[in-house]
């Protein structure tokens, strides 16, 4: 019985300390903003069974304003992890929106960074890393995705990078 009962106290005690992603995130003091209208004749999510296809979206700011620059030019790899970070921030305000939780998210599946990049920068990876850092922050396991991490020589608005990427949800 002992055995029992001491199992059931562990199972009580991981369950009062789950977290939602929700909670994950405003305890990183990550609030998530109001997602922005698309800029052309498209939406922002398209849901197709149990699977979302999200727009690329870039590092917009409260104010519409974007993080712009290339990196290796005007950017250091610091400066882009960040607006990969804060694009990893807008396309979760996408998924909230879109779900109304983020606990229906089963998986982030697939990610494609592109980052505006000078023509000798190599570091692409290091950038998105802002942004696979924060599913996992927010997701846990279910935030590991596969990923391409590629360099463009610009991008709309000279934004710093954009991230496009498919979820699978409940």
């Amino acid at each position: 019985m002992k055995p029992f009962l001491l199992l059931g106290l562990l199972l009580t005690g991981l369950a009062s300390i789950a977290q939602t992603p929700e909670e994950k995130l405003k305890e990183a003091g990550i609030l998530l903003p109001s997602i922005s209208v698309p800029v052309a004749n498209y939406v922002n999510v398209v849901r197709t069974g149990n699977l979302l296809f999200l727009s690329g979206k870039g590092p917009s700011l409260p104010d519409g304003s974007y993080v712009t620059g290339k990196l290796g030019q005007e950017l250091t790899i610091q400066q882009g992890y960040e607006a990969a970070r804060l694009t990893a921030i807008n396309q979760l305000a996408v998924l909230k929106t879109e779900l109304g939780e983020l606990s229906k998210i089963k998986r982030i599946v697939k990610v494609l960074g592109l980052v505006n990049s000078a023509s000798d920068f190599a570091d692409q990876p290091k950038v998105i890393n802002g942004f696979s850092d924060l599913m996992v922050l927010a997701l846990g396991n279910k935030g590991k995705h596969a990923r391409s991490a590629i360099g463009t020589n610009s991008l709309p608005f000279n934004m710093a990078c954009e991230v496009e990427l498919i979820v699978e949800v409940e």
